[in-house]
């Protein structure tokens, strides 16, 4: 054994039959290769019944079956017995972390104990699972998403629409919207790690961005939002960030924000074309929004248009109307 395979880490891989498909099987293996060896590979289930798991698959990904009988009608004793099993292997001293391969809830204790032992905990489930157990891992990687499943259900979606059901295809969008924090939650926690970097003087890179938002962001990946690689997806989804090549880094910055003093321009500007005087501040903020599409009263530090409006000296807000004053009207 090198010195690379001594220092990868060593994770017990703990599959519910009962929760997860085996579709994913060959993508959980793939998946933590990335973080170290699967030490242990077993599965759990009650294999007396049929549970969608072929013994082809088991002996392809050398998963050793875990025989839990259901001793009581509408119990799921499958929980028990991975619990039981992890705290065992917990104690053997043999491993590194755990890969909880679940979408159930009922696990997220077990999580929570595993991380109190120093353990780092990977969980693997659909989109569906519950946001405490995601929450409760140091990583969470939802298998749907990056299996590409959710991106043919959303075609089929748009197919769906195109055929007059609307209601179905807004119900299985919004889930979807649902499963990965917004892209513009994304691009906010970059922005706020460009701007820290810049105060300290330092520059912002690519792996930085990638790592901070995985310890921020326990599910963020990529491929949650269609794209296999970090940096295609900031130049197509954050339009506030400037990306540059630097031989085989890319270095990240913020665009930079037209001046507060020039936007005080361009608002007189536009109400002297309306007379001296606009009825409605949603207008102007229409205007701004059309000539800078970007345009975001939060990055001025302001949350309503009327009190950035107020900053500006040469103009005044009466109720929801704006107009010029006096000195600027004569100008």
């Amino acid at each position: 054994m090198n010195r690379e395979e001594e220092e990868k880490k060593h994770f017990a891989v703990l599959i519910d039959a009962d929760n997860i498909s085996e579709k994913y099987a060959a993508i959980i293996f793939n998946e933590i290769a990335d973080y170290g060896f699967a030490s242990y590979r077993r599965i759990y289930g009650n294999w007396a019944k049929s549970n969608g798991w072929k013994e082809d698959t088991l002996l392809e990904n050398s998963i050793n079956p875990i025989q839990q009988f259901n001793y009581t009608i509408g119990k799921n004793a499958t929980d028990m017995a991975m619990a039981i099993d992890a705290m065992d292997i917990l104690y053997s001293g043999k491993v590194d972390g755990f890969c909880l391969v679940t979408s159930d809830s009922d696990f997220t204790k077990l999580a929570m104990r595993l991380r109190e032992e120093q353990m780092y905990v990977i969980g693997m489930g659909e989109s569906k699972t519950p946001l405490a157990l995601t929450k409760a891992c140091n990583k969470f990687i939802h298998l749907d998403l990056i299996s590409g499943e959710v991106e043919e259900k959303t075609a089929e979606i748009v197919r769906n629409v195109s055929s007059g059901r609307k209601q179905r295809a807004g119900a299985v969008e919004e889930k979807q919207d649902s499963t990965v924090t917004p892209i513009s939650e994304i691009e906010e926690a970059i922005i706020t790690f460009v701007q820290n970097n810049e105060n300290r003087g330092k520059p912002t890179f690519l792996g930085e961005v990638g790592s901070r938002l995985c310890d921020k962001f326990i599910e963020f990946d990529a491929r949650n939002y269609g794209y296999t690689k970090l940096v295609t997806l900031l130049r197509d989804k954050c339009p506030k960030l400037t990306i540059f090549q630097e031989g085989t880094s890319y270095r990240i910055e913020l665009k930079e924000q037209t001046e507060p003093e020039d936007l005080e321009e361009e608002i007189i500007d536009y109400l002297k074309k309306s007379g001296g005087k606009v009825d409605n501040l949603s207008l102007v903020l229409d205007q701004l929004k059309k000539k800078h599409p970007q345009f975001n009263l939060n990055d001025y530090g302001y949350s309503r248009i009327s009190s950035f409006l107020r900053s500006f000296s040469r103009i005044s807000v009466h109720g929801n109307a704006l107009m010029l004053k006096e000195s600027g009207r004569n100008a």
